[in-house]
């Protein structure tokens, strides 16, 4: 037993050492080991196609060498390296899922923890909780000193890392030459507070970059003058009295007056011609109040916010129209809305009760939204009247009539494409000015087009948002500022305008702005190069809003033709 053990174990170690000998052959890579049989090896060629299999004596090759030459002569045969000839058939190796985690400075964890409590408006009371230390205590920090353990270290820290943002803000406006902000003003839990953003383009790579400049107490009456007085001091703390190009604002009286009254003017009111009255003052009066008088310094131009403005025509001048003329069904029909919504809103019965008749949940509307208001009566029409008969009945609601229901869905279908533009200009990133005027234009033809298949209750309806949105845009519309943002956005170009006239004035104001820019480079017809398409739209739901009308390609691009051509 143990004999036949051992010869056993000789011959497979001779088998492995005559293996081996075929293994060192320099042309072996051309070779496949299949097997062996008493003092021969099968192997296959690998050059060969199909399974040819060759053999060979165990410690001879020639029979493979003569098949080389002879069937692949004409190949160029490349011999084993001789590191590949020597090394050893490798183990697999062991894969390792072990990881070392490697200790995180103070610093870092300092960063992390206040870009926590910040971003998620957290009390500074968070780095005290108990809960909060078990956390950070697993996380493996390099040195003795440990992160935040009271407020007030927090508190400090945060004030360190405030005036460090400030100053880098600051030092970014400096060498920014044009910045826009926005304003506005609110009250909550009984104090007042005003809130300043920044937006620029970065000159490096044409960005649009913001930062919020200020959110602070306001104490007292908003008057004209107080607000003048803080935007200016914002303003005038990051040095952007004389870089602003214009503050976006509400429609808010305050801010109105305040722009108004402390507008920049081009020249000096020289009198009437007539005799003055001579006043006496007194100087010591004037000279100790000389400092806390606000009428020395100027405001930015003022723009008016688009889409508080839009929520105006939909909450005031809609409404106006409406109680003038369907006076007694638009008040029927919105008080049994806001009694479904009131039902729902305030009785998980009744919420379930919904749900389970309609298959989906009412939407409440929010005060400070008009489109949550047309989003919630049109969630109410998608219901089928005899469902939402049904539904009214089952809540202790009176039932909409058949009138009143058509009216909530006429009411909806017109004011649909308001929401819309509503929702692209509240846009957070591809927002710009030159969105507002091709957005209004949409609008009016859209809500326009609309007046054959309404009712006499609403055929006048559309007419009225038109007259509305020219006369609250009435300073918009026509601004050479506006047009040009316009149809320098490659996204609309001249493709918006469908008047003629129009077109061709705009053409000449934008070929007559481009000429007099110091930017403006003189063309050059035997370098002319053709600037990439650019689609009018990016997306499906703006091709729905914005239809423009195909325009021929002439190939031409010089400066001047570029704009003729667009």
């Amino acid at each position: 037993m143990e004999a036949s053990t051992t010869a056993s174990s000789f011959s497979e170690e001779g088998s492995q050492q005559q293996k081996a000998s075929f293994d060192g052959w320099r042309f072996s890579n051309y070779f496949e080991y299949v097997q062996r049989k008493e003092n021969n090896l099968t192997v296959k060629c690998t050059l060969c196609p199909g399974r040819k299999l060759l053999s060979t004596a165990c410690n001879s090759t020639s029979n493979l060498k003569k098949h080389l030459q002879r069937q692949h002569g004409h190949i160029k045969l490349v011999a084993k390296r001789q590191s590949d000839m020597n090394e050893q058939p490798h183990k697999q190796q062991k894969l390792l899922f072990e990881h070392k985690v490697l200790p995180t400075s103070k610093s870092e964890i300092n960063k992390l923890v206040a870009s926590y409590v910040v971003e998620e408006m957290l009390p500074l009371s968070t780095v005290e909780s108990l809960s909060f230390r078990k956390i950070i205590c697993k996380i493996p920090i390099a040195g003795t000193d440990q992160p935040f353990s009271d407020r007030k270290t927090f508190a400090m820290y945060l004030d360190k890392c405030y005036a460090m943002m400030e100053s880098e803000l600051k030092k970014t406006f400096e060498s920014t030459e044009y910045v826009s902000t926005t304003a506005d003003i609110w009250t909550c839990h009984n104090k007042s507070y005003i809130g300043m953003t920044a937006h620029w383009i970065d000159p490096s790579n044409f960005h649009r970059e913001k930062a919020a400049l200020a959110c602070k107490r306001i104490k007292g009456r908003h008057t004209y003058d107080i607000v003048a007085t803080e935007i200016e001091q914002v303003h005038s703390s990051y040095g952007l009295s004389e870089k602003v190009t214009a503050t976006v604002t509400d429609n808010g009286s305050n801010f109105v007056k305040a722009f108004r009254e402390y507008a920049a003017s081009d020249s000096e009111d020289e009198g009437s011609g007539e005799d003055e009255e001579v006043s006496f003052t007194d100087v010591q009066e004037v000279l100790s109040t000389e400092q806390e008088d606000p009428g020395h310094f100027t405001l930015p131009p003022h723009l008016r916010c688009a889409s508080h403005t839009l929520n105006l025509i939909s909450t005031v001048d809609i409404e106006k129209w409406l109680t003038v003329t369907n006076k007694t069904i638009y008040r029927s029909a919105t008080a049994k809305c806001s009694a479904l919504w009131t039902k729902a809103s305030r009785s998980t019965v009744a919420a379930e009760l919904v749900e389970s008749l309609c298959g989906k949940k009412l939407m409440v509307p929010t005060v400070t939204r008009w489109n949550s208001f047309h989003n919630a009566v049109a969630r109410i029409t998608e219901i089928s009247r005899p469902q939402l008969t049904t539904l009214c009945s089952q809540l202790g609601v009176r039932a909409f009539s058949e009138r009143e229901y058509k009216f909530l869905v006429e009411y909806c279908t017109v004011t649909k494409p308001l929401t819309k533009a509503l929702d692209r200009l509240q846009g957070e990133n591809d927002c710009y000015y030159g969105n507002l005027l091709p957005t209004l234009e949409s609008l009016m033809s859209k809500t326009l087009a609309l007046r054959p298949g309404l009712s006499e209750m609403m055929a006048n309806l559309p007419d009225v948002i038109v007259q509305a949105i020219k006369t609250r845009f009435a300073s918009v519309l026509d601004s050479r500022e506006g047009l040009l943002a316009a149809v320098t956005l490659p996204k609309f170009k001249m493709r918006w305008l469908r008047e003629e006239t129009r077109r061709e004035a705009l053409k000449t104001l934008l070929i007559t702005e481009c000429r007099a820019s110091p930017l403006a480079a003189p063309h050059n017809e035997e370098h002319e190069v053709r600037p990439p398409q650019i689609s009018p739209a990016s997306s499906s739901s703006e091709d729905d809003f914005f239809v423009f009308e195909e325009e021929q390609d002439s190939g031409s691009f010089g400066p001047d033709r570029e704009v003729l051509e667009t």
